[in-house]
């Protein structure tokens, strides 16, 4: 019997002019995900106003893209594992512009909101397997400083993502803010046919759980949607919560059973992990929350042009790019506990100073000194967050784990664009008055701020700190705002 020899180590050298082409399509990929978070919500006023479209349908641009996200990325990223990395995250990329293009010419609402979701599908089969190829392609010896570059690179994107959606809504419309993604894929996925090599994980096996990946996406589908619409106090509104809830408990049932389930039940042995991922239910809810509705104060009662608004969020980012690798570096030394107790607690209190914003707010007095307090409190939290999942598994489970954490975050995210309007009592229309909205903004920071504290003592309550020896994060460097980095498989 012969023996099949051992795979290959990867052996790319990030010099090399293959490592940079690999790094290129990496960085191009994960770019259009990242940017897709930020950029859509600075032309959410322009749409409602060319689209004739109410409130419900502004946040169903943002869910429907969030709902095949979180409930497909797992699957995203067993399907890398199976069938191949680039294989995958090519698809995904290709799926990814489709339906981008299909979001930049949809006639109606309902086209646009269906396009949102295709391209939910795309980001969850491109987002596992982004770094995932530079984990499967690059040498050991130069891993880590091509994550620091595909972390620094994908930083400066989602800092400039906000300030290139106002230009776009306010130049050519907002429709490019979708189109802008066909050429990136054009560019994108040549260069990785031609210059990344495939790699897949020898040892998956099993069959996949689309069961579980059903149940989840339905789940969240009705009690989305019964959140959205709870304003009619309709009987098949109420039906419709209490069915997504069922299903939810169907889920959790049938991953108990599974031989393969898509999320097994026993990473949730660790206090630790379940702790952070509560942690993480209540900072990226509140996140999601904030930006969702901030850029809508911005422009609707502040008077703030599409690219102001835009740009006015990039303290918060740029912050980020600059000060993230620290802040990891820190939790490294003195644990994740206090960056996560602290940190929501000044991202509470700078959602607590946008109630300053009103109409004719001063910049300089009134928005840049919240989203500076908002900014260091994301600075602190976001990588001790990541290092604190990564720390509560083993490290063969790495992967899995951050997988699990992103969708968490996702989902939380989905769920309070959702539920934050009704909980403001905002009003179908009521974007489209500034008094309305500015009263209704005043009551949603407190509830954002209030998830935020709920975080905080939950960290403070239930997070310990590891031995030295636990596993870090490998991307220290972090500057979206709806999810956390996702974290390849320790092992490849």
């Amino acid at each position: 019997m012969t023996i099949p020899a051992p795979a290959a180590p990867p052996a790319v050298r990030i010099a090399s002019a293959r490592g940079r082409w690999i790094l290129l399509t990496t960085v191009l990929g994960s770019s259009m995900a990242l940017l897709d978070s930020t950029v859509v919500n600075v032309a959410l006023p322009r749409i409602g106003e060319d689209l004739g479209a109410d409130l419900a349908v502004l946040q169903w641009t943002v869910n429907a893209y969030l709902l095949t996200l979180a409930g497909l990325i797992l699957v995203g990223g067993a399907l890398s594992d199976r069938f191949g990395r680039r294989r995958i995250f090519v698809l995904g990329v290709v799926w990814f512009a489709v339906g981008s293009l299909l979001c930049g010419i949809a006639p109606n609402a309902g086209v646009l909101v269906a396009s949102r979701a295709l391209q939910g599908v795309g980001g969850a089969l491109l987002t596992p397997g982004s770094l995932a190829l530079i984990q499967g392609s690059i040498h050991p010896d130069d891993r880590g400083r091509a994550i620091g570059l595909w972390s620094g690179l994908g930083g400066v994107g989602a800092a400039v993502g906000p300030f290139l959606g106002g230009w776009l809504v306010d130049g050519p419309g907002w429709r490019w803010v979708f189109l802008l993604n066909v050429p990136l894929a054009a560019v994108c996925v040549p260069v990785a046919l031609r210059h990344v090599p495939e790699s897949r994980d020898p040892q998956a096996h099993g069959s996949f759980d689309v069961a579980g990946a059903l149940l989840a996406a339905s789940s969240l589908s009705l009690v989305t949607y019964a959140l959205i619409e709870a304003r009619s106090g309709s009987p098949l509104i109420i039906a419709t919560a209490v069915l997504g809830v069922v299903l939810g408990a169907v889920f959790v049932r049938v991953e108990r059973r599974r031989a393969d389930p898509m999320v097994p039940p026993d990473i949730f042995a660790s206090r630790q992990f379940t702790a952070v991922n509560l942690v993480t239910l209540c900072v990226y809810a509140a996140f999601s929350g904030f930006f969702f509705l901030v850029v809508l104060q911005l422009q609707v009662v502040a008077g703030y042009s599409a690219l102001a608004a835009g740009a006015a969020l990039l303290p918060t980012t740029g912050l980020m790019l600059l000060l993230s690798a620290r802040s990891g570096e820190l939790a490294e030394r003195i644990g994740p506990r206090i960056p996560l107790t602290v940190g929501p607690l000044l991202c509470a209190a700078g959602m607590l100073l946008m109630l300053r914003v009103g109409p004719q707010a001063s910049y300089v007095e009134d928005v840049l000194p919240a989203l500076l307090v908002m900014g260091m409190g994301m600075v602190a939290l976001v990588a001790p967050l990541t290092a604190a999942v990564l720390a509560s598994v083993d490290p063969g489970r790495a992967g899995l784990a951050s997988g699990v954490n992103n969708a968490a975050a996702r989902a939380a995210g989905l769920l309070a664009v959702a539920a934050l309007p009704l909980l403001a009592g905002m009003g179908p229309e009521s974007y489209r008055s500034a008094t309305e909205f500015d009263a209704a903004f005043g009551r949603a920071m407190p509830w954002c701020a209030g998830i935020l504290v709920l975080g905080s003592v939950l960290a403070w309550a239930t997070v310990r700190n590891p031995s030295p020896a636990a596993c870090h994060p490998q991307c220290h460097m972090h500057c979206g705002v709806s999810a956390p980095p996702l974290e390849p498989p320790a092992s490849v």
